[in-house]
């Protein structure tokens, strides 16, 4: 029987947008709040959301509610399969995500104390974003 968490995964990477999260969270190896990633990738609360709970139960993310805050972070993976999958994302070409890598660091730049405390789509985002 094909492990469904496997099929899961497959299915979780296959949206663009949830690549590019994933692909995020193997690079930059640091917990991303819904709030930073809503303003990295450029979309609704909603969709961004939606697309970081489909990865979590795709048992690809852990998550974890610090005060008004929900972080996502990278979960360990045992099984061969999952590794390799794991490892065809990290290889993929690092031009395909220039953009989003570039959003990333100014958004994670914003922390206070390491802390994520600026919500989405903020004057402050807006500034720093439009200024690089």
């Amino acid at each position: 029987m094909i492990d469904e968490k496997y099929i899961d995964s497959l299915k979780a990477l296959s949206e663009p947008n949830r690549l590019r999260l994933f692909w995020l969270f193997l690079h930059v190896d640091e917990c991303i709040a819904v709030a930073e990633a809503i303003d990295i990738i450029g979309e609704t609360q909603y969709n961004v959301s939606r697309n970081l709970k489909m990865l979590y139960k795709a048992g690809l993310l852990n998550h974890e509610k610090k005060g008004k805050w929900v972080f996502y972070t990278l979960k360990e993976q045992t099984a061969p399969h999952c590794k390799a999958l794991i490892d065809s994302v990290r290889h993929l070409p690092e031009d395909d995500f220039k953009e989003v890598v570039k959003r990333c660091l100014i958004r994670l730049s914003m922390r206070v104390d390491g802390e994520c405390v600026i919500g989405p789509d903020s004057e402050i985002w807006h500034s720093k974003n439009a200024s690089s």
